[in-house]
């Protein structure tokens, strides 16, 4: 569905501000609403969000020039486009230090005004852009695509795929680093909204006490240091799509808030009293079990049947080792940019193939990226992969030192299916040591 920009005309002629709107909405992508003074307008401004204001300079009670200064403080992501009789050089200028984004005199052509709109509209595009640009920036850099095909995989995909193209919420379940934004990121680019924003929130690394304003805005004056008002993300998604990542850890301070939101659209800012509405579709994820964290009282069951219209599970990296060589592969070509691309032995990925991945994908991701860098070759080997010796069903044992060294000898003597040579070489030892220590251990060898 094509998105409808909104769009204020503050005007005191009340014939031509009628049969502007006429003429904008008859395109079909505007949706207009109208002020016929500065007062009405600033009314208007404080309860719904504008992509667009089309602001006369000279209006009884409050003029052009002080209606800008309340958009620019209060809603500074909405583009001005100052109307005059009195359009001249001096004005235009005093304008855009203000924040227009343009002048134009009257009597104008409607298409030349609708040009400006369209301009207005794309440097608003571009600005949002930046903001989004300028935060992933800053974000842990990830991979941008999705790599499996296994039938796991496969079939995460194809239920993606189904929900993205209608505009439900959609819960993402899964453990830590099994690609759950990735698959957000899917949804959103297969939907209608794709040509908007799209705006990841780590919930779980912003404060309790910052997160509502993060997400909601604040007003001018909320708290210390609160010297303008900020849109918060739900107003810079606007059109488009708001993933919540670690939406299990938000505090139960914003989860009425966020319920609310998902509701009906509408929310405050912080230190505000004005409901604005912003047309969002939500999509969120978790490690946690928000059915057994609701049971304890930590989560809102009325939220969790809100976030969960349509869940979707992604697989551990375990149950589909199926795709572990060709997500090598990626990571080799993505972490070797600045360098020969490097090559991994069929012993590393026999290694990698029989490994439990407790970190999922990402941990397979940061054990390429040491291993390029360890590595003394062209080629990794096992050596280079230096993969955690303990699984995490291990964990909860106690060994002693004796127990370890043959747990370990017994799985790299697995690993290299029997081979004393390539065991000793990956464990540093000579074969005689090896032979002595299998003795010792009484370990079987196939």
């Amino acid at each position: 569905m094509p998105q409808r920009y909104n769009i204020l005309i503050v005007d005191d002629e009340a014939s031509l501000t009628t049969v502007l709107r006429e003429e904008l909405q008859s395109s079909g992508t505007y949706e207009v609403d109208l002020a016929f003074d500065g007062v009405e307008a600033i009314n208007i401004i404080q309860k719904k969000l504008f992509d667009v204001v089309l602001l006369d300079f000279k209006m009884p009670r409050v003029d052009g020039k002080e209606v800008l200064k309340f958009v620019q403080e209060n809603s500074p992501s909405s583009q001005t486009i100052m109307i005059s009789n009195f359009a001249d050089l001096q004005m235009a200028v005093e304008m855009t230090k203000l924040g227009a984004y343009d002048v134009l005199g009257k009597p104008y052509d409607i298409n030349q005004l609708e040009q400006i709109i369209e301009r207005a509209l794309e440097r608003k595009k571009l600005s949002t852009e930046n903001k989004l640009l300028q935060d992933e920036l800053q974000r842990k850099a990830g991979t941008s695509e999705i790599i499996g095909s296994s039938k796991a995989m496969l079939d995460v995909l194809l239920y993606a795929k189904r929900v993205a193209e209608s505009d439900s919420v959609v819960l993402i379940l899964g453990p830590s680093g099994t690609g759950k934004e990735l698959i957000a990121n899917f949804i959103h680019k297969n939907s209608p909204r794709v040509h908007n924003p799209f705006v990841p929130v780590n919930c779980s690394s912003i404060p309790d006490s910052l997160l509502e304003s993060e997400l909601f805005g604040h007003e001018k004056g909320a708290f210390t240091n609160a010297y303008t008002a900020k849109p918060g993300l739900v107003e810079v998604a606007n059109g488009g799509t708001l993933f919540l990542d670690e939406v299990g850890d938000i505090s139960q301070t914003v989860q009425p808030k966020l319920l609310r939101f998902l509701e009906n659209g509408t929310f405050r800012r912080v230190g505000g009293t004005n409901e604005l509405q912003a047309n969002v579709r939500v999509l969120s994820a978790t490690n946690k079990n928000l059915q057994e964290e609701a049971r304890a009282g930590r989560f809102r069951e009325d939220l969790l049947y809100r976030l969960n219209v349509f869940t979707l599970r992604m697989p551990a990296l375990k149950d589909h080792l199926a795709d572990v060589p060709a997500l090598v592969e990626f990571f080799l070509q993505k972490k070797s940019k600045s360098r020969q691309q490097k090559k991994i032995s069929k012993d590393a990925l026999d290694a990698l193939l029989m490994y439990n991945w407790p970190g999922n994908v990402r941990e397979l991701e940061h054990v390429i990226e040491r291993a390029i860098i360890l590595s003394s070759g062209d080629v990794i080997e096992y050596h280079d992969l230096h993969l955690t010796d303990q699984q995490p069903e291990q964990q909860t044992k106690s060994f002693s030192l004796d127990d370890m060294e043959k747990e370990h000898i017994e799985k790299v003597l697995k690993i290299f299916k029997g081979n004393r040579a390539k065991v000793s070489e990956a464990l540093g030892i000579s074969q005689k040591t090896l032979y002595l220590k299998i003795k010792e251990y009484g370990i079987s060898v196939e």
